[in-house]
């Protein structure tokens, strides 16, 4: 019945960053005071206020919101489906 063992393949981190890759994105609540620190571009914002960003598959910041619905329309405008996470 089980006369095969079993193999693994493994992925490379590049490989299992780009799953996903213009497809999919995830939106995240963060603290205003954290946006200068997602990219060398981001805006430095006034500190106090909750934020909200589009991540892609692998984790870059692609839009940055004042509320979850503008986010999703981001994505929505790119093509992207957002899926939660935790």
């Amino acid at each position: 019945m089980f006369d095969r063992p079993a193999t693994r393949q493994t992925m490379t981190p590049e490989a299992f960053a780009s799953l996903g890759e213009n497809q999919v994105a995830y939106i995240k609540a963060i603290r205003s005071e954290q946006v200068a620190f997602l990219s060398v571009e981001a805006p430095i914002l006034e500190a106090g206020h909750l934020v909200f960003v589009l991540f892609s598959a692998d984790g870059k910041p692609i839009v940055l919101a004042d509320d979850h619905d503008d986010a999703t329309d981001g994505a929505n405008n790119l093509e992207l489906e957002t899926v939660s996470v935790h």
